[in-house]
């Protein structure tokens, strides 16, 4: 048997286990149950049905007798089963006469549910993964063979996003047949685990929260984690214990498992998000240079030769936890996308690598465009605790020039995170002298080749000898000359500063009365090494 393909019965096991007597079951099976599975399809009723030999079909929104000619079809292309809903004592003399096992959805069952454990249990990808899922079911599956219990992994919202098979019969118990049946823990019990305190733990520590066995509820121990990114709560893995104890290092395991799910957790979000925007995708091909303006004008609603101006924000990455940082530029691009959409009506919002930005057609003033930014970055740290830098680039004439828009906002964000502009919130053309400063010194020092060999040596002096002539030139520099101040500012007297400039000048051979060699100190000294 091929390493993909399992037994039906083995498959229906797997089915079966996490829900008791699980969403689907066997109703009629003339050629036994020993037959292999090699692929899942899902048949969709406005097309006609593509089957293999060995297909497990699901039947999605055949009903009743509605399904027999395609229950007919399956057995004679050689399927192994085929799943509906509604299944009638005619519809199983269809499915013995065609030689094809039928078998019955509870009708509270979710087709996405019956798809992913079926896919789970021949370790296949499904065509369509399942909503929000993913590896999620390989995590959980993992974690439920280390702890020895049944695991599901939640959002924030208890919707079940995924969950271990079980091993056995009767290993689940009331509360994770429900929920699993119903993809979200019945009200009922979760509001009994709310007034026990223990979503409040959950979502305040990061430790593992036991809730003991209560027979009376039909609920099993279980132990359960909080998974978090950057001080939020974003779901939780329970383990619910079986009719054995969980295993010695369940705990360790579990939080584990955790950091693991945090990451899966945090993209769930993001791909939430841009599935919101449809236009999201347009506004960064636009931003970044893959689509031309005019077909990104066509499908945003822009006019392609009315002036646009960018406003580019990032997260100012304090600690380097790619999930934190992953989940702020998420809910950053989120609130970006309500202020923007609030203030201007041709505001276009997109994330693009590790910022996100903001484009105005037929933008306001870049006072307002300010003013703006600096809303935005005080609402990102009053609501979402996030430290946030945003800046204004110059206005580009026409939306083909969207790219150069873009980039004159990075420039300022990119000096705001090497430090050579201070400010937070800043537009180009404020602080342009500091950009372009930082700029040239980001060259410089790309080009060795680029160096007064002579100035070098007057480090080095310095570093051997233990004094100050390099420091003291440029001070003198930056003071225009001017020997008096400058000695203020290295708190030194101006008769000391002037031997250190002659002294200085002695050692290199450099001529200070020389305009373009002043220039070139000026920039080389503060190069570092």
């Amino acid at each position: 048997m091929p390493e993909s393909a399992v037994p039906l019965r083995e498959l229906l096991a797997a089915l079966g286990g996490p829900v008791g007597d699980g969403p689907i079951r066997v109703a009629a099976a003339a050629g036994g149950l020993e037959a292999a599975v090699r692929h899942v399809s899902i048949l969709d009723p406005e097309e006609e049905p593509h089957v293999m030999p060995g297909d497990l079909l699901l039947a999605v929104g055949l009903r009743g007798r509605a399904a027999a000619g395609t229950v007919r079809a399956a057995g004679a292309a050689g399927a192994t089963a085929i799943a509906v809903k509604g299944e009638s004592a005619a519809l199983r003399e269809v499915a013995d006469a065609a030689g094809v096992v039928l078998l019955s959805v509870r009708p509270e069952a979710r087709w996405e549910q019956v798809a992913a454990l079926a896919h789970a249990a021949l370790d296949e990808r499904p065509d369509a993964e399942p909503p929000d899922g993913g590896d999620l079911f390989s995590l959980a599956q993992t974690t439920a063979m280390l702890t020895g219990g049944g695991v599901s992994i939640e959002d924030s919202a208890n919707r079940v996003l995924a969950y271990s098979r079980a091993t056995g019969p009767d290993e689940a118990d009331e509360l994770r047949r429900l929920s699993i049946l119903g993809w979200q823990g019945p009200e009922e019990y979760m509001a009994r685990l709310r007034d026990w305190g223990v979503f409040h733990r959950l979502r305040t520590t990061t430790q593992v929260v036991a809730v003991e066995e209560r027979p009376d509820l039909g609920i099993r121990r279980r132990l359960a984690v909080g998974v978090h990114a950057g001080g939020r709560w974003l779901g939780t893995i329970w383990v619910q214990e079986g009719r054995r104890p969980l295993a010695d290092r369940a705990e360790e395991v579990l939080v584990g498992a955790a950091r693991v799910a945090t990451l899966h957790l945090v993209r769930r979000r993001a791909r939430s998000a841009a599935e919101a925007g449809p236009t999201r995708e347009s506004v960064a091909g636009l931003l970044g240079g893959s689509i031309a303006a005019r077909a990104a004008a066509a499908q945003l609603g822009l006019d392609p030769v009315r002036p646009v101006l960018v406003l580019g924000f990032a997260v100012r990455a304090d600690v380097p936890d790619e999930s934190a940082q992953e989940l702020a530029r998420t809910e950053l691009a989120n609130l970006v996308s309500v202020y923007a959409a609030a203030r201007h009506s041709h505001a276009r919002v997109a994330p693009l690598g590790p910022r996100v930005y903001v484009l105005l057609s037929a933008p306001p003033t870049e006072t307002v465009a300010l003013g703006w930014a600096h809303e935005i970055a005080a609402a990102a740290h009053g609501h979402l605790d996030l430290v946030v830098r945003g800046a204004v680039g110059d206005p580009a004439p026409s939306l083909a020039r969207t790219v150069a828009a873009r980039e004159s906002a990075d420039r300022v964000l990119d000096a705001m995170a090497t430090g050579g502009v201070s400010a937070e919130v800043a537009a180009l053309s404020q602080v342009r002298p500091q950009v372009l400063h930082g700029e040239v010194q980001a060259l410089l020092a790309e080009h060795r080749e680029i160096r007064d060999p002579r100035l070098i040596a007057l480090r080095a002096h310095d570093g051997e000898h233990d004094t100050e002539y390099a420091d003291s030139v440029l001070a003198w520099l930056d003071a225009l000359g001017d020997v008096r101040a400058a000695a203020a500012a290295l708190h030194i007297h101006p008769n000391t500063l002037r031997y250190r400039i002659r002294r200085a000048g002695e050692l290199t051979g450099l001529d200070w009365a020389d305009p373009k060699t002043r220039l070139l100190a000026a920039l080389l000294l503060r190069l570092p090494g």
